[in-house]
């Protein structure tokens, strides 16, 4: 069976950054396979008028602050940056972490921040999605150590674009944010190695089908790509606490409760519960869960998770 995985998501609002380079250290040791951050640059929860960390400039920090775990933007906003400029960011972040990095893409879809710093936002999200393909597409080239001219019609205009130097990593995997069917399952089938994707086991099983057919159309094999489900968690002794510590990380993060309660990415129990949740996403294919943690970074559920939980999951699998 395929090895389970769990990967760290540090909110990048409402930290500071010794706050949370410290985390990402303490993820790092207790031995998560990954640890990623947000691409916004205004917060996404709650007030949007929080302190908010960078994040290529943090991938950066946590190339040359842990050692071990894979690092990337969950997701990188494909509208913020030239996709040029992002392949030759991330082939940095490629040396600088000695060969650890993931470039992480989605079509993005926070208007506030694009608004604020005057980045075009296209004229909807099926337009950022036709953008992100088209990205997609010349950054897998560009990655692969290929020359990229656009041929024009299209968002970008590359004219004899490579890269020097290459990356560390033979082939640096590519991560695509998003279940949209028609377009972004498509764009995963012809080139990411990591999809992420929020929702049940049974609306993931469905999702998942939809690639393989993208799959199949591209002459692509769909199992050469990592399944990752994301969630909020909070691990407690009972549900109550779980519940109570949850209610202190959104005061902090300046949100209401009632912004969230019919969000059900947001998972709060026991550990036994988390592993009975985790094992159901691996029946439908999701072998990697990618756990998002409001600062200021609940450092027992992130324990319990890699001591208790992922033994629970190994042994039950």
């Amino acid at each position: 069976m395929t090895q389970f995985k769990l990967g760290a998501v540090l909110w990048s609002q409402a930290t500071d950054w010794d706050g949370f380079l410290t985390s990402a250290q303490r993820a790092d040791q207790l031995g998560y396979d990954s640890i990623w951050t947000w691409d916004h640059v205004y917060a996404i929860f709650g007030d949007p008028d929080q302190p908010v960390v960078e994040g290529y400039t943090a991938l950066a920090g946590l190339a040359m602050g842990t050692e071990r775990a894979d690092i990337g933007l969950l997701v990188g906003a494909n509208t913020f940056r030239n996709p040029g400029i992002v392949a030759k960011s991330v082939v940095t972040v490629d040396h600088m972490s000695g060969g650890r990095a993931i470039l992480g893409l989605g079509g993005a879809w926070f208007g506030i921040e694009h608004e604020a710093f005057g980045i075009d936002f296209g004229s909807g999200f099926g337009q950022r999605l036709d953008w992100l393909d088209e990205a997609t597409a010349a950054i897998r080239a560009l990655l692969d150590g290929e020359m990229v001219t656009s041929d024009g019609g299209g968002r970008y205009d590359f004219h004899n674009l490579k890269l020097n130097p290459r990356p560390v990593q033979t082939h640096l995997p590519i991560m695509i944010g998003g279940s949209g069917e028609k377009k972004t399952l498509r764009t995963v089938a012809a080139y990411a190695d990591q999809w992420n994707a929020f929702g049940s086991p049974e609306v993931l099983a469905h999702k998942n089908t939809v690639l393989k057919t993208h799959c199949e159309a591209v002459g692509r094999d769909h199992t050469g790509i990592e399944r990752t489900v994301g969630g909020k968690i909070v691990i407690r002794d009972n549900e109550a606490e779980a519940r109570r510590v949850l209610e202190d990380l959104m005061e902090h993060n300046r949100t209401p409760m009632a912004n969230i309660e019919d969000d059900d990415t947001f998972w709060v129990g026991t550990a036994a519960e988390m592993t009975e949740r985790f094992l159901a996403y691996r029946e439908v294919g999701f072998d990697t869960v990618l756990v998002e943690m409001p600062a200021p970074y609940d450092r027992e559920t992130m324990e319990k998770l890699i001591e208790v939980v992922r033994p629970g999951v190994d042994s039950a699998s």
